[in-house]
């Protein structure tokens, strides 16, 4: 065998036995309740921290609970997964967590869970609105919940729950203007860092072409604009409506000249590098500075901010509590 494959082989084996302990800990057989945070993903390494940080923020909250992360997107499950098998890429990128280089999707994370002993798990998503992602999320859980056995002590789970995205969902249990309202009060830090430079603040959403999830961002910039007047803020989408040209208009019909640049997303993954801040012609920054507007971006993914962060915590307590389960 040609030595440095031997080499590539054993750097590969060296880390997963180095990051075996930090991604899994030993099972208490008596605890069978666990968390499922399931996000969208990222392949950016950087952006990680926008959901590395709810995870550690829902562990601290609950520290003897078995919380583990999910990524809903096929094609950045695909990314890691390549990864994982890729020595240089995991020597050169040795902050990347071991659960994130093995990142599954929900079904195979609750499969996994269930296997283990686990027969209460709670899914918390970490996505922004009530969109396609969360949806489709949602009817995995009611397929799963839908399994009936011949007896009743052969079911896969006692309780398998679903939390709500940021900005809320449908029904009168949790109205979701509280929930846009949450958010709004947990982004004051985006008010002040704009009011600094006296600019206005403009958010990037990710949006849907297919799906009508553009009134959620507008009830959420009228909320802010209430919640704080002292700055203008603003959002578009890059998917859908509503769009950067909308965006635009608006910050001309007000006579904006500055502008506060952030991802309306929990990580600032690929869309903030490129569609928003990249140096392309047709990115955010770009289109909007020769429009004659002084452009500061800010690649932060709002899971990154503890307040922020904490609107998931919140969620998840919520949903225990509904359903009579106990955290710890």
């Amino acid at each position: 065998m040609h030595k440095f494959t031997k080499f590539s082989i054993l750097s590969a084996l060296c880390f997963l036995l180095i990051h075996s302990v930090a991604w899994g800990r030993e099972h208490d057989q008596n605890q069978t309740q666990a968390v499922v945070i399931a996000a969208f993903g990222t392949s950016v390494a950087e952006a990680l921290p926008g959901i590395l940080n709810i995870k550690d923020r829902m562990q601290q909250q609950y520290p003897n609970t078995e919380i583990r992360i999910a990524f809903t997107s096929n094609m950045i499950r695909r990314t890691w997964q390549k990864r994982q098998g890729d020595p240089d890429y995991i020597r050169n990128n040795p902050t990347v967590p071991r659960e994130i280089m093995a990142v599954q999707g929900p079904l195979a994370t609750i499969a996994n869970l269930q296997d283990e002993g686990f027969t209460t798990i709670l899914v918390q998503p970490t996505h922004v609105t009530l969109g396609e992602e969360y949806l489709n999320l949602l009817s995995y859980v009611q397929g799963l919940n839908s399994i009936r056995t011949i007896k009743e002590k052969n079911r896969p789970f006692n309780q398998l729950v679903i939390g709500r995205p940021a900005l809320g969902t449908m029904g009168d249990v949790h109205p979701y203007p509280r929930d846009i309202e949450r958010v709004a009060g947990a982004l004051a830090a985006d008010v002040d860092l704009a009011a600094k430079s006296d600019s206005a603040l403009v958010y990037m959403g990710h949006g849907n072409d297919y799906f009508p999830s553009g009134g959620a961002y507008l009830q959420f910039e009228d909320i802010m604009n209430n919640l704080y007047p002292r700055v203008k803020t603003y959002i578009g989408s890059v998917e859908g409506f509503p769009a950067l040209e909308q965006v635009l208009r608006q910050l001309k019909r007000d006579k904006v000249r500055k502008v506060l640049l952030k991802p309306f997303m929990t990580v600032a993954g690929d869309h903030s590098k490129n569609d928003m801040a990249g140096p392309e012609a047709d990115s955010w920054q770009s289109i909007l500075t020769r429009e004659g507007f002084e452009v500061t971006s800010v690649l932060q993914g709002m899971g990154e901010v503890d307040s922020f962060a904490d609107v998931f915590v919140s969620h998840l307590t919520e949903l225990a509590k509904e359903h009579a389960i106990v955290l710890e």
